[in-house]
């Protein structure tokens, strides 16, 4: 499903995509604010939603250029309706990389956050529930919207970066799959409080359809890892058994028969 998608252009070599569901998002934004502002509410809303997406990208950027310093390949950075999602080639295994690279992206959320703050022409008459009027209140959205996800992205839920850097911290003292265990047990249990909270609390179908998403993202990251550590130890074990193996003589060679 991941692979029904939209690629828009490339960053330094890293192709931007969109989901076709990011379009009926932006339709859905779009037909809302028609029907409470006319073409202004239309304008401003999208406006708004490509400037939320604009930061995303962004957060997700910070996480892939540190990956690429630390040698890791970034081919596509895919943006979905509940955000986006740098697809690396390998998690690096050493944790304090992992944790520089999962510390990036929320870190460019609240440099954004300042930066806005600086441009923002406070007081503002902003209703956080109401579409933008000017550009100071669109500057104002973006700048709660970045103070949300750069919050909400730390949250401990695997594989949050909250839950990878939870995972990093602990591989600093366990093997790597345990720690990613411990990482994705933490962060279901965070899930489900979560869309509890979400469901019966906020009454947010969105809210808590996220975090339903990110319990099973993270159960099915945590299998890929599994997985791929029981391949490369059978693989090890074949390896030392190959090299520990006794070396065959050559065969004699045939004599040369003359006439």
């Amino acid at each position: 499903m991941l692979g029904w998608s939209l690629n828009l252009f490339r960053i330094r070599g890293i192709q931007l995509s969109v989901h076709f569901t990011f379009l009926l998002l932006l339709a859905y934004v779009a037909q809302d604010g028609w029907s409470q502002g006319g073409s202004a509410g239309l304008w401003w809303s999208v406006a708004t939603l490509m400037g939320f997406f604009t930061c995303v990208v962004l957060h997700e950027l910070g996480h892939s250029f540190t990956a690429r310093h630390y040698g890791v390949g970034v081919p596509r950075i895919l943006l979905m309706p509940i955000g986006g999602m740098a697809q690396f080639d390998s998690i690096p295994r050493r944790p304090v990389h992992e944790l520089l690279i999962t510390i990036a992206g929320p870190a460019v959320n609240f440099i954004l956050a300042g930066l806005l703050w600086c441009v923002v022409d406070f007081p503002v008459n902003w209703d956080a529930g109401a579409i933008p009027e000017s550009v100071n209140e669109l500057c104002c959205t973006l700048l709660a919207a970045n103070l949300v996800m750069g919050c909400f992205n730390l949250i401990p839920a695997f594989p949050m970066d909250g839950g990878r850097i939870l995972r990093a911290s602990l591989a600093l003292k366990l093997p790597y799959l345990p720690a990613t265990l411990w990482a994705a047990s933490i962060g279901k249990v965070v899930c489900v409080a979560g869309a509890l909270f979400m469901g019966f609390y906020m009454h947010s179908v969105l809210g808590t359809a996220l975090f339903v998403f990110i319990f099973i993202v993270g159960e099915l990251e945590y299998r890929a890892v599994k997985r791929r550590e029981r391949d490369e130890a059978y693989w090890r074990e074949v390896m030392q058994r190959f090299q520990s193996a006794p070396a065959i003589p050559p065969a004699e060679e045939p004599p040369i028969l003359t006439r």
